[in-house]
């Protein structure tokens, strides 16, 4: 039911880009060297098979995605990361007892028979095993591991829905796979489990405060030299809209006649807009910000105001995201 109503709109226009809701048809596009968009729990995924250069080169092609900033690669089972690493370290070995499947990435050092194109010529590799059902049954489906980014173009505000990949993908990809719309709505956590103690290069649900049950002596890593996490170094999750950050009644909004959105945790800071979200928990401000920003696209808003929040638990991946996207 959740497709069909889609299905009709979309059959009036004229796509070069197929919706598809079976995994096993999506599967084939995968098997002929082709990159197909599908869905995840964190965002949709643009995926390529993994030990394929050439259909990997056109992931980055597709996004116009920097060639040092490396990819994430999706697995169906535990058991496929042995092939993929050198090594499952012990801060490793926990997280993926833990928190595989879900959305949490570990970096781990790579086995050569991962081409360099998928880990932006590092000697290390990413891996998430996800736990959206139909996301792994695509992968199974495919029978070898998927590198994937988001199936946004690069910079742009990821997609949870599968609209908004085609807003980005049509005609550039052959094959969207539907399914529900992320439950998370940030990209995954990424954790560095190449040392003794776990490093977070990128926030995201699984927050720090759960990995310090693990280990405590997990901590945030900083960009230094080569990235080895997607959404270290450039500007990302960026809308057309400018993005600005205000915290309180005394921060400075711009008086224009140009339309304004605010999103965020207070009512109190939501008046004089021509579009408001308010989000009851830190989680829900998580799942609604990239969707919100592609709604904002589509009005015409010309800057979204974003309430700052504490950077405790998963607020520390929203406002690494809104920090991102406001950089000019």
């Amino acid at each position: 039911m959740y497709l069909k109503g889609r299905y009709n709109y979309f059959q009036f226009i004229n796509m070069q880009t197929k919706i598809i809701n079976s995994a096993k048809v999506a599967s084939q596009h995968i098997k002929k060297g082709n990159i197909v968009a599908f869905p995840t729990e964190t965002v949709y995924g643009l995926g390529a098979n993994a030990y394929d250069e050439k259909a990997v080169k056109k992931i980055f092609k597709a996004k116009g995605r920097p060639a040092d900033n490396p990819l994430i690669v999706h697995v169906a089972y535990k058991r496929d990361i042995n092939f993929l690493v050198k090594e499952i370290t012990p801060s490793a070995k926990k997280i993926i007892k833990e928190f595989f499947p879900g959305p949490a990435t570990v970096i781990l050092r790579k086995n050569e028979i991962v081409p360099d194109v998928v880990t932006g010529g590092l000697d290390t590799i990413a891996i998430r095993m996800p736990a959206s059902k139909i996301a792994r049954e695509f992968i199974k489906a495919c029978g070898v591991p998927i590198a994937a980014p988001s199936a946004n173009l690069s910079g742009s505000p990821s997609p949870t829905s599968f609209v908004h990949a085609l807003k980005d993908m049509k005609g550039k990809i052959p094959c969207i796979l539907t399914g529900p719309d992320a439950k998370y709505g940030l990209e995954s956590t990424v954790i560095d489990c190449t040392g003794k103690h776990p490093v977070i290069l990128r926030p995201g649900s699984i927050t720090l405060e759960h990995l310090k049950k693990l280990d405590k002596q997990t901590k945030y890593g900083r960009s230094t030299g080569k990235i080895k996490s997607p959404g270290q170094k450039y500007r990302h999750y960026s809308p057309k809209a400018n993005v600005r950050l205000i915290s309180d009644f005394g921060s400075k909004i711009a008086n224009s006649k140009n339309k304004k959105a605010f999103i965020g945790l207070s009512k109190k800071l939501a008046m004089g807009y021509e579009l408001v979200k308010i989000c009851r928990t830190p989680e829900e401000y998580a799942m609604n910000l990239f969707s919100f920003f592609h709604k904002c696209d589509e009005m015409g808003i010309k800057t979204i105001y974003c309430e700052k929040i504490s950077e405790k638990g998963v607020g520390a991946a929203i406002m690494n995201r809104l920090n991102k996207a406001s950089i000019k």
